[in-house]
């Protein structure tokens, strides 16, 4: 499959999404069913015909678009905050875990439990987030770099919550491997900057 810089972009929109997303449910225990529902949908596309698809368009990357927007426009409230961390971080994670083949063989398998519960329950069921997030916890979470989440307490100690954080972080090493498999790297974002950002104004809102 060809890769354009609009599909770059697309799958960047997905890591910046993810982080959003984590954001919000740390700091307000909330976010937008139907963007979450995007994302979390995004890990069970494992053999898509196109970037598009793994999203159901990309008019559902809405939300990433926009932060991912405001990075590669240098807005400084962005840059400085919490969810470009995020996002740079799951970019870093996915590059050790795509090094690491046991792990992705382990993560390939519990996945393909948690879709038989997506096929019976609904893909953002609470067993399936719960599925999601243990599957986070026994692997992802091992590495030395971690993502440390900042948060309002009272909602990093709800354990549905947590789950939640978990499973959409997974979503986003989803997103990050895509943008690699698309020939996207960190670097993308400082040498290749006004190219990226042309492309994430181009794609659908």
């Amino acid at each position: 499959m060809r890769h354009s810089m609009m599909d770059q972009a697309a799958a960047l929109s997905g890591v910046f999404q993810a982080a959003e997303l984590v954001d919000k449910l740390a700091k307000t225990g909330q976010c937008d069913s139907e963007v979450m529902n995007a994302s979390i949908n995004s890990i069970f596309i494992t053999s898509p015909q196109s970037v598009s698809e793994v999203y159901g368009g990309f008019e559902h990357l809405s939300t990433g678009r926009k932060s991912l927007e405001s990075v590669l426009s240098r807005n400084s409230s962005a840059i400085q905050g919490d969810v470009v961390r995020y996002a740079l971080a799951l970019i870093h994670i996915e590059k050790k875990l795509s090094r690491n083949s046991k792990m992705l063989g382990t993560i390939s398998s519990r996945l393909a439990r948690s879709q038989e519960q997506a096929n019976h329950f609904g893909p953002n069921h609470e067993n399936v987030i719960s599925s999601l997030a243990s599957v986070y916890l026994d692997t992802i979470s091992t590495f030395k770099t971690r993502i440390q989440v900042n948060g309002d307490a009272r909602h990093l100690q709800n354990s549905m919550n947590a789950s939640r954080i978990r499973a959409v972080l997974l979503a986003g090493i989803r997103s990050a491997m895509l943008w690699r498999q698309c020939g996207g790297s960190r670097w993308h974002l400082f040498i290749g900057r006004n190219k990226l950002l042309d492309a994430v104004k181009r794609l659908p809102s």
